[in-house]
């Protein structure tokens, strides 16, 4: 396994300067993920937060070969590569192995981008996706996304008179691409950097299609201190909103499995999308939401032979 003391010798794939917000959590899983792998990447990214603050023309904080294309096809994209790389392989004009790394937000992989997704690890490229999730489209605007969880104030579901927020439960994508039976699915989060980088060292040792749901705090879009995005990331997880675990094969293992179960209120009370939760008369949201987690927690711990 790759050591802090490999990391700090590594050149770093992603430079300082770029112009992603205080507080946000993207530069640290895209360093920490590229950084993992021990052989060249190329990186392919949808249109969202992570480019566009990274490769404003005619400027990048890019040190690796990297491909902007469209919001919806980051995978397409990403599979034409390792195509073209595999064919070149094969003719002998290309010797060495290099990795092919796929980023897209939650808006670009659960919504606009999942056809694309699907597609290409259903057909079985050897590439690693990987969703930095702030949970809706953070670049646009915050509207809500399939990743928002229940709850939530969104411009396109707000909290109001009517509705307390986002009505429905998020989609669980990880599951979703387990059931394809990739070799390697994983969730991680920002706040447990080891966790993150073990996860990226075995998918990037795992030939064939592999996924990772990478839960990122967005300062703007969660509205809190940005000081506070790695105490949420991990908060997320000790709360079981975010539970992080990895399914080799078809079988899921848990990776962090909390002393102390916390309530959801923990989490929620820093954030201000959720700050409409906590006045008087939507105690039943609150209630509503904390069911939910407790019988998806309940459900992973099955799914991993945990009960």
């Amino acid at each position: 396994m790759v050591s802090i003391k490999d990391l700090i010798s590594k050149p770093e794939p992603l430079t300082g300067g770029h112009r992603a917000c205080a507080g946000c959590g993207f530069p640290q899983i895209v360093k920490l993920i590229l950084m993992a792998s021990k052989d060249p990447v190329v990186v392919v990214c949808a249109t969202g937060c992570l480019e566009v603050t990274t490769t404003i023309f005619p400027y990048t904080a890019w040190n690796v070969p990297f491909l902007h294309n469209a919001f919806e096809n980051s995978a397409a994209t990403a599979s034409g590569v390792e195509a073209a790389y595999e064919a070149l392989r094969k003719k002998g004009k290309i010797k060495g192995n290099i990795n092919f790394v796929a980023f897209g937000g939650d808006g670009g992989t659960y919504d606009i981008g999942f056809q694309s997704l699907s597609g290409a690890m259903e057909r079985g490229h050897n590439l690693l996706y990987v969703c930095y999730n702030n949970e809706a489209y953070m670049n646009t605007g915050v509207q809500r996304s399939g990743a928002t969880p229940m709850g939530a104030s969104t411009s396109t579901e707000p909290a109001g008179k009517v509705k307390p927020g986002k009505q429905r439960a998020r989609k669980d994508l990880t599951a979703i691409m387990a059931a394809h039976d990739l070799p390697y699915v994983a969730q991680a989060t920002a706040g447990y950097h080891m966790d993150l980088i073990r996860k990226a060292e075995k998918a990037f040792a795992t030939p064939g299609p592999k996924f990772m749901n990478v839960l990122q705090p967005c300062r703007l879009g969660w509205a809190y201190d940005p000081k506070l995005t790695m105490e949420i990331a991990r908060l997320a997880v000790q709360t079981c909103m975010w539970p992080i675990y990895e399914v080799e094969n078809g079988k899921f293992k848990l990776s962090m499995k909390p002393k102390e179960k916390k309530p959801v209120t923990e989490l929620l009370k820093l954030q201000g999308r959720f700050k409409h939760l906590f006045k008087p008369g939507n105690e039943k949201m609150l209630e509503q939401i904390q069911a939910h987690i407790d019988n998806k927690w309940n459900d992973l711990l099955a799914k991993c032979g945990e009960q």
